[in-house]
């Protein structure tokens, strides 16, 4: 048996697949500070033999949480003479360009924790400065006096040539063996010195962080008897060992809104869907992706905390692309100074929770509110809900300043909620040059099956897709996950100059490196894919494609610039087709073959849905407003079922709505399709 366990912001969730392909699942509360105490609690929840796992796969959001709140190690960073100030300069390129007091996002290490070192690197590779050894040693006593307990190491070029690094940590861990010593190689050897910097910095900026959490946990699960594989669930859509998350935890930095991405992705290749928007509604986040005949979009371009104020962080790793908004079923509804009402980012977390948890909460939230809008059931809670209170905030907190009832002020917050959630739908489709009405939506979470008919029908979309298990739906694509590392190598050149035995000395240089990292994780089946970050000669930014395997003959070469304009006339709308194209950086995506179980098909058959119909009451629906609506439950609807909406389709911990007009059918997975006309 496999399992697989994601800790979220209000909920963790664990799902266990058996070889037969059955789905089990468990939903307990997160246990903030000590997040593996509900991992251990979902554990024994679940009644499952730990004796009897084969792999255990983890998401977290630990690392995330560490950083947003600023909860990491006393981190100092050395560097090269001159090159101090580079996490202060950042970049000239504002988010708002009409802020007059804007601010640069200040550093996680303050400057008096950077420390110069002797030594250049040339772009080349070169050494034209030798390191100078008496400055490391100056160096680390001022970072025992300081009372350091991580260090960041990021030398300029070292993408090129990273010798300095390996001797500079080599010697603090002698020096320092108790402090956490990570080197900007370690984890990129991708160029562009201020991102870099930011990356390494953060890495061990929380190193120390994960390296408790991933100790505690293991020694816990060790406790219960769990001996197979332990793994974590990386930013790019795989998982690492154990013994890796250690050394690079900001791979880990979206550890689990990416497997709800894959999961999606393997999901829609069962039912022949390539062209896919996932859309994950949680307790503190909604999240989308967007997934392009069938492949996961995979960025380095990713930054912590930007939005249209705030320039961010960026963290130079492979990360799925996706767009995430403080949106959740935990989201805090408040009216603002100018009276407007807003829905999150601030959330209620797990505790105090939403007022209808009974922990204390007393604002709304958009849980409470879909409860006063019949979107949700009190019955479907663990504890028992007071309704009065719930109704009682909405109408105190949003209703009285709006003057409103408080099922007015439920509907308010539920449609600013979704007006949110619909711009980052259009942000992952529209923006970046797809339009929604080919793709078909796959709603997962605990909220996503409740807002995606409307979101739909706003977008265009014709189909939605609400897989089994919707509620821990992350955790589960967890499961269908392989062993994956990401290799980059920045060799800038122009295409049709490079030699094709030069590049094919640098792909078997990373292919070797792949091979001895995941034979020394045990793993001797492994397969690759290969891509480029390109642009036209004289851009500063490319655009990623997936490309031929080496060896690049002149038709490979050929294929390659036909796929580069192509894809970049897809996102900038022009092509310039007698413009040189320019490598920047080769990558390579080295991952196992890891033997996963067959989806498991249920008997198809006909007959009539009144054996789930549960109750009727009146549910507000954003585009039809209050309806008399019939309420089914989901298990006990059989695989080939039909419904005509309106209607609610409740589960464990998830309620869908199916609007008037759209159709509702059981697949054979037990997924719940909805479809509609769109004019």
């Amino acid at each position: 048996m496999r399992i697989a366990t994601d800790i979220g912001g209000t909920f963790t969730d664990l799902v266990a697949l058996d070889q037969q392909g059955k789905v089990y699942t468990v939903k307990g509360d997160t246990t903030p500070p000590d997040f593996e105490r509900g991992v251990i609690q979902s554990l024994e929840k679940s009644g499952i033999d730990p004796a009897g796992i084969s792999a255990f796969i983890h998401g977290t959001t630990t690392i995330i949480n560490a950083l947003t709140e600023r909860k990491g190690a006393k981190t100092a960073l050395i560097t090269t003479r001159g090159f101090r100030d580079v996490l202060e300069i950042a970049r000239c390129n504002r988010p708002d360009l009409f802020n007059l007091v804007f601010a640069k996002p200040r550093p996680f290490i303050p400057r008096y924790l950077r420390f110069e070192v002797e030594e250049r690197i040339n772009a080349e590779g070169e050494v034209l400065t030798p390191l100078n050894r008496e400055d490391l040693v100056k160096a680390a006593e001022a970072l025992r006096k300081e009372g350091v307990e991580a260090a960041a190491i990021c030398f300029i070029n070292s993408y090129a040539n990273d010798m300095h690094e390996r001797e500079t940590a080599a010697a603090l861990k002698d020096l320092l063996p108790d402090v956490f010593i990570t080197p900007s190689t370690q984890v990129t050897r991708e160029w562009r010195e201020y991102e870099r910097t930011s990356t390494i910095a953060l890495n061990a900026y929380v190193g120390p962080v994960a390296s408790r959490y991933i100790r505690n946990l293991e020694q816990e699960l060790d406790k219960v008897g769990l001996r197979g594989g332990k793994f974590f669930m990386q930013s790019n859509g795989g998982t690492t060992p154990f013994g890796g998350a250690k050394t690079t935890p900001i791979n880990m930095v979206e550890s689990g809104p990416v497997a709800g991405v894959f999961g999606a992705a393997v999901l829609g290749k069962a039912l022949g869907e390539g062209q896919l928007i996932s859309f994950d509604v949680g307790g503190t986040t909604a999240k989308c992706s967007l997934i392009d005949r069938g492949e996961v979009k995979i960025t380095t371009s990713y930054r912590i905390e930007r939005n249209d104020r705030n320039a961010g962080y960026p963290i130079m790793i492979p990360v799925v692309d996706i767009v995430e908004i403080g949106n959740g079923g935990g989201s805090v509804a408040w009216i603002d100074d100018t009276g407007s009402l807003k829905v999150g980012p601030r959330s209620a977390g797990a505790l105090p929770g939403p007022v209808a948890y009974g922990r204390g909460g007393l604002e709304p939230t958009t849980t409470d509110a879909c409860l006063v809008a019949g979107r949700l059931s009190p019955a479907n809670f663990e504890g028992t809900v007071d309704m009065t209170a719930v109704e009682g905030a909405l109408a105190e907190r949003v209703g009285k300043p709006l003057g409103m009832d408080a099922k007015e002020a439920a509907v308010s917050v539920i449609r600013v909620a979704e007006s949110n959630m619909y711009n980052a739908l259009k942000l992952i489709s529209v923006r970046r040059g797809y339009d929604p009405r080919d793709f078909t939506l796959v709603a997962f979470g605990g909220g996503g099956p409740m807002h995606a008919s409307a979101l739909a029908g706003e977008l265009g979309i014709r189909k939605i897709v609400i897989p089994l298990a919707a509620a821990v739906f992350s955790a589960w694509g967890m499961l269908m996950t392989d062993m994956r590392h990401d290799y980059i190598r920045t060799k800038i050149s122009l295409l049709d100059e490079a030699p094709p035995e030069e590049l094919d000395r640098l792909w078997e240089a990373l292919i070797c490196t792949a091979r001895e990292d995941f034979v020394a994780q045990g793993v001797t089946d492994m397969a690759y894919d290969y891509y480029a970050d390109m642009r036209y000669a004289g851009q500063e930014h490319t655009v990623k494609l997936q490309t031929p395997a080496p060896s690049w003959d002149r038709a490979a070469k050929a294929e390659i610039v036909k796929r580069f304009h192509e894809t970049h006339e897809h996102y900038y709308t022009y092509r310039l087709e007698g413009t040189p194209v320019e490598i920047v950086n080769l990558h390579l995506a080295a991952h196992s073959r890891m033997d996963k179980p067959e989806f498991h098909k249920l008997p198809l058959r006909q007959g009539s849905t009144a054996e789930a119909l549960k109750e009727r009451r009146r549910v507000y629906f954003t585009r039809e407003g209050w309806q008399d609506t019939p309420v089914y439950d989901r298990e006990a609807l059989f695989a080939g079922a039909k419904l005509e909406g309106p209607a609610v389709i409740e589960e464990k911990a998830a309620a869908a709505l199916v609007g008037a007009g759209q159709t509702l059918r059981v697949d054979a997975y037990g997924n719940l399709i909805i479809e509609m006309e769109v004019k």
